[in-house]
């Protein structure tokens, strides 16, 4: 070939040289945008980003999620997404601003199934520029489960103080009385006292209840956990409760292994688990007669036991809530039943803490189970 051949052949060369090279640039760089979105979308906060023209470039699997069943595609505008009208604003503010952002949003969404559940959001946004693009960036936490846990402290102290307030109001009822010596006689006095006393009992059992669910809640609570009978744990605590068999006449029906079922737990918790579920059917159900069946029943991996009665039950409106921490249900609240409703609170937390499970069914006026289900070692 002649120079000058060569060098008519040069510059074709180089031009496919140069459309390769722009080639392999454009595939790292697709290459490193699918990199960067598959880490993005195992970050656990809500990643979006869009352009100065409010058009979506990227949005996480996160980000999708928090806001089901809105979906942010890319390309889509993100004014044009319903419901969302905090993250255009917020978008919005941080562009004109051309600086970073926060604020907090609440949104009723269908979310994992559950209508009208309230969700918490803390949002910030900040400007972003490439070359002659730009746009922002906006990073969303969800603080519904933070949100949820400082509601549920604050009814926890609401409901406490109010649980509380009742004995101490009536113990210093009597002190008043007493102090201004308008009790005369021996009876009368007794009478005072014995009232102050079971008050007194009262409180102190709703402060054990609380600090019981205290250390349930806390993390670093260790259990002593040690092989113990289970079926003679359920006959300490009907021991416990024996007056109240008595005086309701209910018939206790026990079914367990011939050696009585070993399981390996904290006793301490489990003397409290059976006393409670034994304890809520016997001062719910006034009439004598009462029929309570404790079971036990052991599988190659898991321990099932269940205590079931045949007294009022539970309605469907309040079964959902009995574990929750002073609910105590409409009809207990009618009858002006004594209990601050922290007793199954602890029952759930108890089980939980042994890796355990309870369910709940109820059919009022028939038939009333607690079912708890309890891993074994392998």
């Amino acid at each position: 070939m002649t120079p000058a051949a060569m060098t008519a052949v040069a510059p074709q060369e180089a031009e496919r040289q140069c459309d390769g090279e722009e080639t392999t640039s454009l595939m790292c760089m697709q290459d490193d945008c699918r990199l960067f979105g598959t880490l993005l979308n195992e970050v656990p906060q809500g990643i979006l980003v869009v352009d100065d023209a409010g058009v979506i470039v990227f949005a996480n699997l996160a980000m999708n999620v928090m806001f089901l069943p809105h979906q942010l595609e890319v390309g889509a505008a993100l004014a044009a997404v319903t419901g969302l009208e905090s993250v255009v604003s917020i978008v919005n503010e941080a562009l004109s601003r051309h600086a970073r952002v926060e604020s907090d949003m609440t949104l009723t969404l269908p979310y994992l199934g559950e209508w009208n559940h309230e969700h918490h959001y803390h949002l910030s946004a900040s400007p972003w520029n490439e070359g002659i693009r730009t746009g922002v960036w906006v990073v969303v936490a969800d603080r519904t489960e933070f949100h949820l846990t400082q509601q549920r402290r604050r009814d926890f102290v609401t409901s406490a103080g109010h649980e509380l307030r009742t004995p101490l109001s009536l113990i210093h009822g009597y002190i008043e009385t007493l102090k201004s010596g308008m009790i005369k006689n021996t009876v009368s006095l007794t009478r005072c006292l014995d009232v102050m006393e079971k008050h007194g009992r009262r409180m102190m059992r709703i402060i054990d209840d609380m600090l019981t669910l205290t250390r349930l809640e806390g993390q670093d609570e260790t259990l002593k956990a040690e092989p113990f009978l289970v079926r003679g744990c359920v006959q300490d605590a009907l021991e416990h409760l024996s007056p109240l068999v008595q005086l309701r006449q209910a018939v206790i029906t026990l079914e367990f292994p011939p050696e009585g079922g070993f399981l390996n737990g904290d006793r301490f918790y489990w003397d409290q688990i059976f006393t409670n579920l034994i304890e809520n059917p016997l001062k719910e159900n006034l009439r004598a007669g009462l029929r309570l069946t404790i079971r036990g029943r052991w599988t190659a991996h898991e321990c099932i036991l269940t205590v079931a009665d045949d007294g009022v039950g539970i309605a469907p409106e309040d079964a959902p809530f009995v574990f929750q921490r002073f609910f105590r249900c409409a009809r207990q609240r009618a009858q002006d039943t004594k209990g601050a409703g922290l007793g199954l609170s602890i029952v759930k937390r108890a089980v939980e803490a042994h890796g355990g499970t309870i369910e709940l069914e109820s059919q009022p006026g028939v038939r009333t189970v607690f079912t708890i289900r309890v891993p074994l070692p392998g």
